[in-house]
Order: structure tokens, then sequence, then C-alpha cells
């Protein structure tokens, strides 16, 4: 499997060199749909910011208000905290650390960026997976990007190319959650639990991986509505405790947040002793927001296609607000603790990763790395909740909606649970990394064609919230 990986992996992060510096062009991939959507919606990342707010406040006074009549399994908030619960985890703590000890504090500026444009991805992907879901006899709901792929395109008489992309993102989403989604979250969540408790179960580790599978078994078994349950409750609580640690961080070390500012303004257009100057740090921001807040991959989408609500539109103005908290909100929190405590100009990122953050958080707090690894594994365990829905929907979709597949599809990714905590990863998460982000070919390429698509729904909403309809 290792030859193939590779090569699947060296095809997807393929980076040419230019002025010197390596630009992997699956991140130029993904950062050109964020400004592509950014432009042609005419800044709905930043002008539909408000109105996001309002969709998601509870016992809203509003146009076009939401019922239980409306299609759809779980309100818009479950959508939403389903959505970010698959985006917020291991990554916000280790890979903006790894940025910043390789591209310095500039590459702060640049996460931000990125995050700030990846919301116009979110937006075009969410309304289209609304817009294209289907509803089963059951009641429940399908949606993502392999419906809005296959009906989508057949709309304008794409028949074939548009079931071959569909399928070929299911099939690839389908293997690439066991991995990303499944197994580097059991393993990563094993290895901060036997840390912490100072080497319990460090000889059997897949007790460890054992408890985790139960934990999700217990969740995902009930279907959407028993993740979204879990994931209104543990993800604004997961943040919220991720947030206050470093904001005590912050405040205790107040006096070196406008340097640290300096810093990162200083370092996006200004860096010193890093290989690449400004195009380097730039892609070093961009590519970890991109791999943080998922905008361009569609995963997002099949979590909110299961939102009730009429308007494809209104879930796209909900999705927006992902990348925000993800990337612009804890990446963000991530890099000042880091910046304001143990960073250095010259750091070559011998020390990275997680031990970097922990380190932060540690030198101002004895105490803080507990708090730390308690939100790292709930950020872990509740990406496995999303990833899971993500493959289940994707495996529907190449099998049919069948009871007896979604049970044997939810027992297979808990066996993955376990497998995850106890054997080295190798191969497997570099095939499943690779598959994981190869979907982001695939999704954009729609999303550029069904462009009209999300502006005239956009467009037809504007007016009726004018309307007052």
């Amino acid at each position: 499997m290792r030859p193939f990986s590779e090569a699947l992996s060296a095809f997807i992060f393929y980076s040419p060199t230019i002025f010197g510096t390596p630009v992997p062009l699956i991140v130029l991939w993904l950062i050109g749909g964020g400004v592509f959507f950014t432009l042609y919606l005419r800044f709905i990342n930043l002008r539909g910011f408000a109105h996001a707010i309002r969709l998601v406040m509870p016992n809203r006074t509003r146009g076009n208000s939401l019922n239980d009549d409306d299609p759809g399994e779980i309100s818009q908030f479950q959508a939403l905290t389903t959505a970010i619960s698959g985006t917020v985890g291991i990554g916000n703590i280790a890979g903006v650390a790894v940025a910043i000890s390789i591209g310095g504090p500039g590459a702060t500026f640049w996460l931000i960026v990125a995050g700030l444009l990846g919301m116009a991805t979110k937006f075009a992907e969410c309304t289209l997976g609304v817009r294209y879901r289907v509803q089963h006899e059951d009641g429940s709901v399908s949606g993502g990007p392999m419906y809005y792929l296959e009906r989508g395109l057949a709309e304008r008489n794409w028949h074939k190319l548009g079931k071959g992309l569909g399928i070929f993102y299911a099939a690839s989403m389908v293997i690439g959650c066991l991995g990303i989604g499944n197994m580097f979250q059991s393993n990563q969540a094993t290895a901060i639990f036997v840390d912490v408790s100072g080497g319990l179960f460090a000889d059997s580790t897949w007790v460890v991986g054992l408890i985790l599978a139960i934990a999700v078994g217990l969740v995902i078994l009930g279907g959407i509505q028993s993740i979204a349950r879990t994931t209104a409750k543990l993800v604004p609580g997961m943040a919220l405790l991720y947030v206050l640690s470093a904001l005590v961080i912050l405040l205790m070390n107040a006096s070196a947040i406008p340097a640290a500012f300096v810093a990162i303004i200083d370092g996006a257009f200004n860096p010193q002793g890093v290989a690449g100057g400004v195009l380097g740090v730039m892609i070093l921001g961009f590519r970890r927001a991109a791999f943080s807040n998922e905008a361009g991959l569609g995963s997002a989408a099949i979590a909110h296609a299961t939102a009730k609500t009429k308007h494809p539109v209104s879930e796209g103005y909900v999705a927006l607000l992902e990348p925000f908290i993800d990337t612009v909100v804890i990446c963000t929190m991530t890099a000042l603790v880091i910046i304001t405590t143990v960073y250095e100009p010259g750091m070559t990122g011998e020390v990275s990763g997680i031990e970097l953050t922990t380190q932060a958080f540690a030198s101002t707090l004895s105490w803080s790395p507990i708090p730390l690894s308690v939100a790292a594994i709930l950020f872990a365990f509740s990406t496995m909740l999303a990833w899971s829905y993500y493959g289940l929907k994707a495996f529907e979709y190449l099998v049919g909606n069948h009871p007896l597949a979604q049970i044997g599809f939810k027992l297979f990714f808990l066996v993955f649970v376990v497998l995850g905590a106890s054997v080295q990863l190798g191969s497997l998460i570099d095939l499943s990394d690779a598959l994981v982000f190869v979907v982001a070919i695939p999704n954009l390429l729609g999303l550029y064609l069904l462009a009209p698509v999300v502006r005239e729904e956009l467009e037809a909403y504007e007016r009726n919230q004018l309307s007052g309809d």
C-alpha cells in the first residue's frame, strides 16, 4: 500500500517551485475557490455575517422563520455545531504551532485571510448541499457534494460527468474518513491521554481506543439527530473551554499583545529568516487554514444538508460562520498564545506541533496543559462523530439507503477507532489524507460549474428578505 499511497500523496500535494518557494497546487486550488466566490458573491463572507448570526440565535424574530414543518432533520444551529465538530480538531492546536514555528508570526495574518476567504466557499457548497439534497421515504435526508455533483450537473445535461464525479467523491470520502476523521483522531487522543495521565495504559493503548469506540458508538448509532444533539452541547463547551484558557494566558501576558500584533503584520509582509520570504509565509498560513476549516472539500455540506429549512441560501449563511469560528477565532487564539509566550525569532521547527502549544500554555500557568489536553481529546472525539456521518452518507450514496448497510458501516468505523489507538498509522494515513484532499478537485469543479445557481438562489433570497416574504 505504501508505494501507492506515497504516489497519490505526491500527486495531491505536488508543489512546484515558484520564486524558490514550494507551492502546493492543492492549496492554490482551495484558495482560488475562496477568492472566486468572495468576488462572485460580492463579499458575502463579510456582508452576510450579521444575518448568519441572526439565523442561529435562539428565539429569533424574523421573516422566513423556520418551523418543524420545514424539510430536514435537525435545526440550523445543530447542523452548524455538527459541521464545526468535524473541523475543530487537533489541527487547531498542533497545526498552527507548526506554521508559526516554521513561518513565524506572519503566517497568522495569512491564516486569517484564508479563513475569511473560506467563508465564501462554505456558503456556496452548503447552499448547494440543501438545494440538491434527497429526502427519503422514511423522512431522512441525504445531501452533500456527491448529490449536487450528480443532480446539479444533470440539470445542465452533463449526466455522465456529474455521476462520475459523484461516485469518485463518495468513494474517496468513504476511505478518507477512516484516516483523518477516525484513526488519526483516535491515535492523537490516545497519545494525549497517556501523556497527561502519566503513562496510564501506555502498554495497552487498545483499551483507550475501545473506550473511545464505545463513547463514539453510543452517539453515532442513534443517527444524525443523536450526533446533532451531542455536538450542540459539546462544541460550544469545548470551544469555550479552549478559548477561555487561551484568554487567561493572554490576559496574563497582556503587555506582550501589542508587540505580537506588530510581529504578525511585519512578519506577513517583511519576514526575516524565513525561507521563501513573503510567498513562503503566505503559503504556510493559507495551507494551515485550508487544511483546518476544510472549505472547498465539501464535507460540511453533508451535515448542513440535513438542516430544517426551505431556503437553501439560509443554510449557506449559517455555514459561513464555520471558517470564522474554526480559523479566525480558535486558530488565531492559538497563534497569539504562542507568540506572546514562547515564540522566539529564528525558531526552525525543532519544537512544534502540540508540544509547542502545550509549552506555551504551561509557560504561564503550570496546570494549563490539563484543560488543554481535555480540550484536545474533546476536539478529537467530536471530529470522529462528524466524520462518521460524512463517511456513512458517502457509503449510502454508493450502495443505497439500507438499514443493514448503515449499521455495518458504523460498526466498521468503530473498529477503526480501536485500531487507530493501537497501531502505527503509516501509509494508511498517507492514503486517507490524500483521498480526503483529492475530493477538493471534483468538488470545486462542480462549484464553479454551479456558481450561477448559487448566485440565483442568493439574489432570490435577498429579494424575499427585502419584501418580507
